[in-house]
Parts: C-alpha cells; structure tokens; sequence
C-alpha cells in the first residue's frame, strides 16, 4: 500500500503543539469518512526525525483531487510520499486565496488558536452536504474579533457575524478596512445603524471586496457582513436557510454571548439552549452547524440535547478533546440540518 507522512505545522502555543498531532489524526479521520475518495485504513501518530507526524495508509496514490482536499487540513505543513526511509514532497494545493496575516496579525487576550479555528471550520462543511472547495456562506454567531469569519474568507466564502460587544464589533471594523487598504484590495465598506419601528436594534458593517480590480468590476466579489447586537435576535438580521454552515467557539464559562434575560449568561449551555434554535433555522438544509465548547462547563451528552432539541442530527466526531489551560478542556461538536 502507498504509504504518506504528513508533517506537523509548528504551533507557538505549546499545550496546543502537544494535542496537535493527535487532533490532526481526528481530523485527518473525519476526511477521510467526509470528503476524500481514498480510504485510509491506517492512520498512526508517528515521529520522523525528531519532528510529529501522521502517517497514513491508502490502496491506491493519492488523486490530485484527494491531495488538494488534504491540503487544507489546519495542522499540514508538508506532505510526504514514504518511500523505505525516505521522504518523498506532494506538491500542496490550498484553497488559501488571501494573505495569511490576515489570520495572524491580531493579538488580543483570549483570541481563538487559528489553527484550532480552522479545524472547526473544516470539519463542519465536511458534515454537510457541501464542497469544502465551494462558495459557501459562513455565520459564526458569536464572532467576537472575526477570526472564524477571517478564515472563512481564506477559503473564497463569504462571512456573516453577530457579537453583542462593541469594543469587538469596532476593533474588527478596524482591523478589516486597514488590511483591506494596506493589501490594495478594492472594496467598499461601511458601517450602518439597523433600526425596527425607528428603534435602534443594533449596528452592521457592510463590506465587499474584490482580489482585483478587474474581478470587482466583474462583480466577483467576496462579501462580510457583521452585525453589532445580542446572538437571540440573530433572524431580524438574517433570514431562513440562509447559511451553509454556522460555526462557532461558544463562551467558556465567562461573560459572553447574550444579554437576555436580565444578564449576560455565564454558561454556555444556558446560552446554547436559546440561541440554538435561532441558530439552526438560519441553516440551509443539508447545511451543518460546528461548535467547540469548554466541557467543564457541560458534557457531550447535555449538548447533544441541546442540539437536537433544535431540530439538528448530531454527527460522531470522536477524537477532539484537548486541554487548552488548568480551567478549559475544549471539545467540538458537529449537528447537521435535515435535507
């Protein structure tokens, strides 16, 4: 059998360096069930050389179809073809189509390993009935500084966010007009108060961006949309079976995510339990919603509840439980919406 190592990206967080092979093995697995045309039968953590690897097995040589969807895995750094002792390079073919400081530039205290971003985001297109490689639309409902709806745009997606903080809402309005300016990238973009029966609900950034100029006049176009308000008012925003995916890291166990009912909700389950709904009728059908969480503020089974409560059917992802501090055990879970 043909027999391929996959290198490690170095991670500068070193307790998600230390989980980062093991998770690539879950996610190289997910691939493997989802989207490739291969099947990997052996799939081992291994070192070469000093460094982490996965290594795996297929009957037949990788398709370029099959190496161009391994190429977005979020931990892949090289792809080797194993021959005896020796390492043979595939050539890698992403569907990056932006810089990746884009990912990288922004720094700020409880920012969401991009990597790990990557991961949640590949594996809930994988679960739907959606090309990874296709123009999809992506909501994470809980955006904060727009490092899902960054990567999503990475892929050729278009981008919709909702975050309650302002502080948030305006540090990547910031962030996304001076990397669009700095880049040269044509685009528009501004920022409009949204109003109901001349109440004001909230505030939302328009923004349309083109890789060229001869593209945007073409209208081929990438679009982000942030709105500024509380997630449980997530539809006098966006309407039905709007979004491909909705993918998001929920608030672990800190002051997050919704203001109603009196307070900002410090669970994430009491939050997820009401936002879910909201969350799910937003899907397409077909479509499938990702959400990592810590699970020391509620176990596999509570969650599950909670999402197929809201009319989702749970997919088994084992594999993905990883310790990012002593107060946070993360996990993801994956729902898909009936076709």
């Amino acid at each position: 059998m043909p027999r391929y190592a996959l290198l490690i990206l170095p991670a500068f967080n070193r307790v998600y360096a230390d989980s980062a092979p093991r998770l690539t093995h879950a996610e190289l697995a997910v691939f493997a069930q989802r989207g490739l045309a291969a099947d990997l039968p052996v799939i081992e953590e291994t070192r070469i050389g000093g460094l982490p690897y996965v290594t795996f097995e297929t009957p037949e040589p990788l398709s370029r179809a099959d190496v161009a969807l391994l190429s977005n895995l979020s931990s892949i750094y090289a792809l080797f073809g194993l021959e005896g002792d020796l390492l043979r390079p595939v050539e890698l073919t992403p569907l990056d189509r932006l810089s990746s400081d884009l990912l990288t530039i922004q720094k700020y205290a409880g920012k969401t390993n991009e990597i790990f971003t990557k991961m949640l985001l590949n594996v809930t297109v994988l679960a739907s009935d959606f090309p990874l490689g296709g123009g999809l639309a992506v909501f994470d409902p809980l955006c904060g500084r727009g490092t899902t709806l960054n990567q999503a745009l990475m892929y050729g997606y278009d981008a919709y966010g909702l975050d309650h903080d302002a502080k948030d809402f305006e540090a990547y309005s910031g962030f996304l007009r001076t990397w669009l300016k700095n880049k040269r990238l044509k685009h528009t973009a501004e920022t409009v108060p949204v109003r109901r029966q001349r109440a004001l609900i909230g505030r939302r950034l328009e923004v349309v961006f083109g890789l060229t100029k001869e593209a945007y006049k073409a209208g081929e176009t990438q679009k982000v949309t942030v709105v500024n308000a509380d997630t449980l008012r997530a539809r006098e925003f966006f309407k039905p079976r709007s979004f491909h995916a909705v993918v998001t890291d929920a608030p672990y166990g800190v002051q997050h995510g919704s203001k109603g009912g009196g307070g900002l909700s410090r669970s994430p389950l009491e939050l997820l339990k009401r936002a879910a709904p909201v969350w799910a009728e937003l899907l397409k059908p077909g479509g499938a919603l990702g959400i990592s969480w810590n699970t020391y503020g509620g176990g596999r089974d509570d969650l599950a509840r909670v999402l197929t409560g809201a009319g989702l059917e749970v997919v088994d992802y084992p594999g993905f439980e990883h310790r990012v501090d002593q107060a946070i055990v993360r996990d993801i879970m994956v729902a898909r919406k009936p076709a």
